[in-house]
């Protein structure tokens, strides 16, 4: 059985108590936390036990990671985690070539062994800035991906496609290092302004069908629906979770 979770990054313009309500009535039984949030709610692991939700993956700074690995294990543990994900670097700290993404790659290795001796999978939340040709058609998440087997990938889907990748391949040339995907979803051109260019899922541009059918094969069997900047995240959570049970 595939599992399904909605990111509360998508929510953080509502209060989280109606959030977790809405989502629990919506159908939902998992949920996806993220930095900030952690340091705002510190009541995270009773309002959630309190909504009937769990949270089985969390995205978690990386800096943050290896100042104070301890702080994500205990935190995981309370929310009753299986996975963290090191989610993004700020435009400045990218590296811009190859040499610079394997030391970013073996940082990330190093910051994830704390995490994996404590039982957590560790891995890395993709955007579209890894997914760029550095050369010979290497890719910085090729590198990522390539540091170490226990290295798991959390695919996002939607930069993914805004990346100008064909979901489906990529889900291929990862399938053996995925532990969950980002479900989310591309407007139109022109369209979804107000929600910075994502929609829905099943209501954007990504024809969904070939990329389960390539994420079952790969044998993920976590899915994450996202959108970064809903205008109803009511709506949105609704009609993606609609979407995706009907996969």
């Amino acid at each position: 059985m595939t599992a399904i979770s909605y990111q509360l990054y998508g929510s953080r313009n509502w209060p989280l108590a109606d959030t977790l309500s809405m989502l629990a009535e919506a159908g939902y039984k998992h949920v996806e936390g993220y930095g900030a949030l952690f340091a705002q709610a510190p009541s995270l692991a009773e309002d959630l036990r309190a909504a009937g939700l769990s949270m089985p993956t969390l995205h978690y700074g990386l800096d943050d990671l290896e100042r104070d690995p301890q702080a994500a294990i205990d935190l995981g543990r309370a929310v009753g985690a299986e996975a963290i994900f090191a989610p993004m670097l700020q435009a400045p700290d990218r590296p811009v070539d190859p040499v610079g993404w394997q030391a970013f790659a073996a940082r990330l290795v190093a910051a994830g062994r704390p995490l994996q001796e404590a039982g957590f999978v560790f891995g890395w939340h993709n955007h579209d800035f890894e997914l760029i040709d550095l050369g010979d058609g290497v890719m910085p998440l090729d590198i990522i991906a390539g540091a170490a087997p226990e290295l798991k990938l959390e695919l996002d889907l939607g930069w993914t496609a805004r990346a100008g990748h064909d979901p489906v391949a990529m889900v291929e040339r990862f399938a053996g290092q995925i532990h969950a995907a980002h479900i989310k979803d591309v407007a139109p051109a022109g369209a979804c302004t107000d929600e910075d260019g994502w929609a829905d899922v099943g209501h954007g541009m990504v024809t969904w069908a070939p990329v389960h059918a390539a994420l079952q094969k790969a044998g993920v069997r976590r899915y994450v629906i996202e959108h970064d900047n809903p205008s109803d995240h009511r709506r949105c959570a609704r009609r993606s979770l609609a979407t995706v049970q009907a996969f």
